[in-house]
């Protein structure tokens, strides 16, 4: 039964946006979907329109009558980052400006330097040390002072994302190979350096819980989601070879070519930067997370990682990624 309110997604093409659309359509939301190329087949249950993220009148047309406005877009593979990310947020806030909406935005570790490390809370410092950090710094620095002008946020920050509809991760593009059997793991980090990853069905749903819960968030609001937390990294890679039936070679990220290659190739320089947080520990305390909601959605780590190999084609025969997909499932309430 819907409950009325409105959220409009943008980047429902990608992980997080489309993660949370299905949640939020699964708790009775109405969801909007704006898309340059609307794709309804992939969600058919939400009211598509044309539009970019980067045309302002665009964002504030589909704007209108939203409560919600998921903010889930990035220019792909990091390119033009300092160009684009500033202006399409600024594009948001004016929207929610003319709308009333409340802000939703998929935060990342990227805030955070050395100094924050390891155990990382809402309110640790944010003195980061790469130009991906100082950019994710400033959308929250301008989300903040748009709460003094009457626009709410909620931001949800997490670890490196993965699940079947996770299309360009750390997960997909370094450590398996998608359309192919896994043969071999490549484990970007150091070995015993703990490390955290973020599901993205049970995110989506986290997402979709908080949001419920409007009247009871501060203007300017932030979480942290702990996912699936391995103290000692490289535990990852296992779990991927246990899913895999117990085959593939895990090796490491060869970062020392890598970075050789860096000055050439915009993808390798974009990756070597946050090589820091391979190397080091980084764990999110989700604990005001489950203080206010008393709970965080949590699939089993070989339920989860079955279904992201199986929607990449790593196995002979995927099942269909369906609402009953991990993620579905009734969360508490």
């Amino acid at each position: 039964m819907e409950n009325g309110k409105l959220a409009l997604v943008l980047g429902v093409t990608g992980g997080a946006g489309y993660e949370i659309a299905r949640s939020l359509i699964r708790r009775g939301w109405r969801v909007r979907a704006l898309s340059r190329k609307p794709d309804t087949a992939r969600l058919p249950e939400a009211e598509w329109v044309a539009g970019d993220a980067l045309n302002a009148q665009d964002v504030a047309t589909a704007a209108l009558g939203a409560s919600v406005i998921v903010h889930g877009v990035n220019p792909p593979g990091y390119k033009d980052w300092p160009k684009l990310v500033l202006p399409m947020l600024e594009n948001t806030i004016a929207a929610a400006k003319i709308s009333g909406a409340r802000i939703f935005l998929p935060g990342t570790i990227y805030n955070y330097g050395r100094d924050a490390l390891p155990l990382l809370k809402e309110g640790s410092p944010q003195q980061p040390h790469t130009r991906k950090g100082a950019i994710r710094v400033e959308m929250e620095r301008r989300m903040e002072a748009a709460a003094s002008e009457g626009v709410h946020s909620l931001i949800l920050r997490a670890g490196d994302f993965f699940g079947p509809a996770a299309g360009n991760s750390w997960f997909s593009q370094g450590m398996v190979t998608p359309g192919q059997a896994v043969t071999k793991i490549t484990y970007p980090g150091r070995a015993d350096a703990g490390h955290t990853w973020a599901y993205l069905p049970d995110f989506g749903e986290t997402a979709a819980a908080l949001l419920d819960r409007e009247a009871e968030l501060a203007p300017f609001e932030r979480f942290h989601f702990r996912g699936h937390y391995f103290a000692r990294g490289v535990e990852m890679a296992e779990q991927i070879r246990a899913a895999n039936g117990g085959t593939g070679k895990i090796g490491f990220m060869p970062w020392p070519a890598l970075v050789l290659l860096s000055p050439f190739v915009r993808m390798f320089r974009e990756i070597a930067e946050m090589r820091f947080l391979w190397q080091e520990t980084a764990e999110f305390d989700n604990t005001k997370l489950t203080s206010f909601l008393g709970y965080e959605p949590h699939t089993d780590i070989q339920e989860a990682l079955s279904w992201t190999l199986a929607a990449m084609g790593c196995f002979p025969a995927a099942p269909e990624i369906t609402d009953q997909a991990p993620g579905a499932r009734p969360w508490p309430a």
